[in-house]
């Protein structure tokens, strides 16, 4: 169908800090995430769990929802954010002691 072979893919299933060639152009997204006040946070573990979920969601492309055009890292990084898909719920008051 006369696509060329040479162009590049980017994978569509891939969370903004898995996107080579882009670190710059979230650097700052990613720092944001870093700063949030830890009152609001999502616990690390509770945070990767998310991602995997959304890693494996059909609605995830370049980084963002295609159900509500979030960056899903940033909304999985806020403990009381919940999925629109309700695939991961937030979390509860109280439950987001940081502390290890």
């Amino acid at each position: 169908m006369g696509e060329n072979t040479e162009t590049l893919r980017r994978c569509r299933k891939c969370l903004t800090r898995d996107m080579a060639g882009q670190e710059e152009y979230f650097r700052t997204l990613r720092e944001y995430i870093a700063n949030l006040d830890e009152d609001i946070k999502a616990p690390a573990a509770l945070y990767e769990e998310r991602l995997e979920s959304c890693r494996q969601c059909d609605m995830l492309s370049e980084g963002m929802c295609r159900s509500c055009g979030c960056y899903v890292e940033l909304r999985a990084a806020v403990a009381q954010r919940s999925c629109p898909w309700n695939k991961w719920k937030a979390a509860e008051s109280g439950t987001t002691d940081n502390r290890q």
